[in-house]
């Protein structure tokens, strides 16, 4: 008998994934990790029965969150990830030489442990990197404390429920704000809009009493159903303006084979549809 695993995120719409093999299914003090394997996806990973990340097309959601704020900057030395568990992010974030630092703050260290185990492919090896400090806490309180700057904050959270509802607030990315470097650049994961609206705006409007530059940009996800995924822009350097040659000229030193991010893709992210920008406030 066929299995489905059935999300219901949202009120008005849900999403099925069958479920060809069961390979991790456990509570941890946070919240139900399950990993299945998916003959379209390969290995999904799942947390409380909402979608997290899939083999298949990971790599959409951390090239875009990772190498347009990187590539955009510059000159990014210092990185912070908030969240992240499952490596993917700490992966593309690493594969920039320029980027001598990465802390990384995931709040359950049972992400990590099964991650590294039945989803090598998300991380290739990042968690042994030399350049990566792992710290096992929670993002909201790690951002109050004093420390040191970044250049590029990047928040890969999961939906505003639960333990990730905290990273939405107004003060925590006020604490965000405090935690960047002169010209430095956040990015958040903010759903996808057409089923998401609310949860934009109110970041946008975070991050309007923030920020000189704040915005935000897109990525077509086909595990995100519903639409474009939105990714928060927040700076008071002028990073977003980098015109396309200059992009250009940094991705191709920087020598990274993408499956998604171009320099081109980066400008046209930008751009946003009449709904979308109708969110914003």
């Amino acid at each position: 008998m066929t299995e489905w695993m059935t999300e219901k995120l949202h009120p008005d719409h849900a999403q099925s994934l069958r479920v060809d093999r069961v390979l991790y299914d456990s509570a941890t003090a946070h919240q139900r990790l399950r990993v299945f394997e998916n003959g379209r996806f390969g290995r999904v990973l799942t947390l409380d029965d909402v979608v997290q990340t899939t083999e298949g097309d990971n790599y959409i959601y951390h090239e875009m969150m990772a190498h347009v704020p990187i590539f955009a900057h510059g000159a990014a030395r210092r990185v912070l990830i908030i969240g992240g568990g499952d490596g993917g992010m700490a992966r593309e974030v690493l594969r920039h030489r320029g980027v001598e630092h990465v802390t990384m703050v995931e709040i359950d260290a049972g992400v990590v442990d099964f991650s590294r185990e039945y989803l090598p492919d998300l991380s290739q090896g990042a968690f042994d990197d030399p350049r990566l400090d792992l710290v096992i806490a929670d993002g909201a309180a790690f951002m109050r404390e004093d420390g040191a700057a970044f250049d590029v904050i990047i928040v890969d959270s999961t939906d505003p429920v639960g333990p990730g509802e905290v990273l939405f607030t107004d003060t925590f990315y006020g604490h965000a704000r405090r935690r960047l470097a002169p010209g430095g650049i956040i990015v958040t994961q903010n759903g996808v809009p057409f089923l998401q609206g609310e949860e934009l705006t109110n970041t946008m409007r975070a991050f309007k009493a923030l920020f000189s530059d704040w915005g935000c940009y897109l990525a077509t996800i086909p595990t995100y159903s519903g639409g474009p995924m939105a990714f928060g822009w927040g700076s008071d350097g002028t990073a977003r303006e980098t015109p396309l040659a200059d992009l250009r000229a940094r991705f191709d030193a920087a020598g990274i084979d993408c499956a998604y991010y171009t320099p081109e893709v980066h400008a046209a992210a930008f751009a946003l549809p009449g709904y979308v920008a109708r969110l914003m406030p």
